[in-house]
């Protein structure tokens, strides 16, 4: 098994209006970008023995993979379900969209829907913004069982919105569906053919799937297969601030708002889901933030190391997952580059090697 390349490949895609770009990131040995390759091993190690099941790993400081790592049978070239990390990608699409002038922060989500809005609506549900569908702040007190209905939008908006929208913190996917729905209504494509000449193609994320709604549109909520150097990529380009090979493709003002605290969510110090959250992504402990998804799928980005970190899993203890990140990769970085250390990279990679999921 192919488990770590010092090698740049060069690979290229058709995109719309930009041009092509490389598909792979680059490539480094882990000392060069100041990160140690004997606490990197640790990590892995630790990982494999208390997190049932690793899938994936990957970690890019300065913008070089410097270590991945499959647990067969997982692999490089397989996509992996995201589950809720998807809803990163949503946001990101939504961001767009404003950019493009086709919808505001603040346009009210009835507006989208008017032939499927009830016959009486409450105020709650007339206030109800497309930023509080963003900020997870939709005004529900329980999560709708949406996917028994004929039509997922008209069943969001029948649900009762007891709380006023944008005061409520309440995860909910089905509100991360109607973001979904609302830029297919304004751009005519679903998220996923929306996004891919704008953020896949010049990514150089290939036949990215996406699953949909009875109705055609893009689940949003979930329901996207990416490979794990695909959610790096994710990453990078937040990190970068939206830019790429010298393109703007998102908004740097659009990632600082969806990047940051929003909303509160919570007061525990030591939870890293009452951090905060954003548009569609959660606020970390030690100044990061990250897209997630259940049974640990993780985007984690961390400005301050300038180091993203993508994991793959089947895992019923997600906080224990990101715990293992703290405790074993945080105090891997160094501000400079470490001196070279081929015994530690020989371990590292016949530790990589004999990877295997108990899934």
């Amino acid at each position: 098994m192919k488990v770590f390349t010092l090698t740049i490949a060069l690979c290229f895609v058709p995109t719309s209006g930009l041009v092509a770009q490389e598909t792979r990131l680059p490539r480094s040995t882990p000392e060069a970008q100041g990160v140690s390759s004997e606490a990197i091993r640790d990590f892995i190690q630790t990982a494999d023995r208390e997190v049932h099941s690793m899938h994936s790993f990957m970690i890019v400081r300065h913008g070089h993979v410097v270590a991945e790592a499959w647990w067969e049978p997982e692999s490089a070239e397989k996509p992996h379900v995201l589950w809720s990390l998807s809803k990163s990608f949503t946001s990101t699409a939504v961001g767009l969209a404003i950019k493009e002038g086709k919808i505001a922060l603040d346009d009210q989500v009835t507006k989208f829907f008017p032939d499927d809005i009830p016959p009486s609506p409450s105020a709650n549900l007339q206030a109800m913004r497309i930023r509080d569908l963003l900020t997870m702040n939709a005004g529900h007190q329980n999560e709708l069982n949406w996917r028994v209905a004929k039509n997922w939008a008209q069943a969001f908006l029948a649900h009762p919105v007891p709380h006023k929208p944008g005061k409520h913190f309440r995860y909910n996917t089905p509100a991360t569906y109607m973001l979904s729905a609302i830029v297919q209504k304004v751009t005519g494509e679903t998220v996923l053919d929306y996004l891919t000449p704008r953020l896949f193609e010049p990514l150089g994320i290939e036949k990215p799937k996406w699953d949909n709604s009875p109705q055609g549109i893009s689940i949003g909520g979930y329901g996207l297969y990416l490979r794990t150097e695909d959610i790096a990529k994710f990453g990078q380009l937040y990190l970068q601030k939206g830019k790429w090979n010298g393109n703007q493709l998102i908004p740097a003002k659009w990632i600082e708002q969806a990047t940051s605290k929003q909303v509160p969510n919570g007061d525990n110090p030591d939870s890293d889901w009452n951090q905060g959250y954003g548009f569609q992504f959660w606020m970390c402990r030690h100044n990061a933030y990250r897209g997630d998804g259940k049974d640990g799928q993780f985007c984690i980005v961390l400005p301050e190391q300038d180091a993203v970190i993508a994991i793959t899993a089947n895992t019923g203890n997600i906080q224990a997952e990101l715990n293992i990140v703290w405790d074993k990769l945080l105090p891997a970085f160094s501000d400079k580059p470490l001196n070279k250390n081929p015994a530690a990279l020989t371990k590292l990679k016949a530790t990589i090697s004999q990877l295997k999921a108990s899934r």
